[in-house]
């Protein structure tokens, strides 16, 4: 079995590569059999997608997902600049 930090670099790559993600700012961290995944996404969508591309590319390991979703939406409101 290839080490974990291996496995973690291929991980981000198969996560930054596949057109389902295309992302960069989830940290995905292996510790034996487990994947845990961090970071901020922009839906919920897009963080199902995470997990569902990982156990493709993964299928025995057991994936804790503690990505949050943080919309990227318009600025409401208007900015008070003094």
């Amino acid at each position: 079995m290839e080490s974990e930090q291996y496995l973690a670099a291929n991980l981000r790559r198969t996560v930054a590569e596949d057109p389902r993600t295309a992302e960069l700012g989830v940290r995905i961290t292996v510790r034996g059999d487990h994947v845990m995944l961090s970071g901020d996404v922009a839906c919920e969508d897009r963080r199902k997608v995470l997990e569902e591309v990982l156990h493709e590319a993964a299928p025995e390991l057991t994936i804790f997902n503690d990505v949050r979703v943080t919309p990227a939406g318009e600025p409401e409101g208007e900015e008070d600049l003094r």
